[in-house]
């Protein structure tokens, strides 16, 4: 019995990483049905890491998944935000995909909800639904992973004050467009390692608000704490989905 259970760890550890992450979609997209035959998915492309590994994983599981449907890629520039147009073409070339640049230029705003984190994530948004609405997409495929999730918890928490959490799969305008989130069960470490061992044409420059954000803040906290408890983000997660109603006010 010992040396069985022992093949099988062996067996586990020479297990190619693109293969784990890609069963972790399979399995978050089986689990909330995002994806069925005959979708037409915008993927929204950054050209950051997880875009990037979002749309390969997307594009080669069409070699093998039961389930028919097609991707168009669509990348958005933002006007603080140069990236490399001919590398992402060259790649959204290689998954054989429908691809589409748009550009976004930012203004200087104030007030509260016009901060230039809320203004650049609403408009970089409505681009994503005139796209799919142009380009006949009924969902939209974002790259958010697990630790984004986990984030938005403690933010909504920690920021808004309410207990939410981003959901794998949401409809829009009565189910017209459908966003969903592949990579909701993949962590941020295995999209780092993949996009490095797939070498991914990772180019797009790095948000000017990055480092000072309330996601960065509630990150760098995350990961500390994790440092303590391995286990702390995996707790978050599945917080969610353990709400005890008879002791909340």
């Amino acid at each position: 019995m010992k040396s069985s259970y022992s093949s099988k760890v062996k067996f586990a550890a020479r297990r190619p990483l693109r293969d784990v992450v890609s069963k972790k979609v399979g399995c978050a997209t089986a689990e909330y049905n995002m994806i069925e035959d005959g979708d037409r998915i915008l993927v929204a492309v950054s050209g950051g890491k997880d875009s990037l590994v979002l749309l390969k994983l997307l594009s080669d599981r069409r070699a093998f998944v039961p389930i028919d449907y097609s991707l168009v890629a669509v990348h958005v520039e933002l006007s603080h935000q140069k990236t490399d147009k001919d590398r992402l073409k060259e790649f959204f070339q290689k998954q054989e995909c429908e691809f589409h640049f748009r550009k976004l230029v930012l203004r200087k705003d104030t007030g509260r909800r016009n901060t230039p984190c809320f203004w650049c994530s609403w408009n970089r948004r409505k681009v994503l639904f005139e796209s799919a609405k142009e380009l006949r997409c009924n969902k939209i495929a974002l790259g958010h992973n697990k630790d984004d999730i986990v984030q938005t918890v403690l933010m909504n928490l920690l920021f808004e004050g309410q207990i939410s959490a981003m959901v794998p799969r949401q409809e829009m305008f009565k189910g017209k467009i459908v966003i969903i989130r592949p990579l909701a069960y993949v962590q941020e470490e295995e999209i780092q390692a993949l996009a490095q061992e797939e070498k991914l044409p990772v180019c797009c420059a790095a948000c000017p608000n990055s480092q000072t954000s309330k996601r960065a803040l509630v990150a760098k906290f995350i990961n500390e704490l994790s440092d303590i408890s391995p286990g702390v983000k995996t707790n978050i997660f599945q917080s969610i989905r353990r709400v005890k109603k008879d002791y909340l006010l």
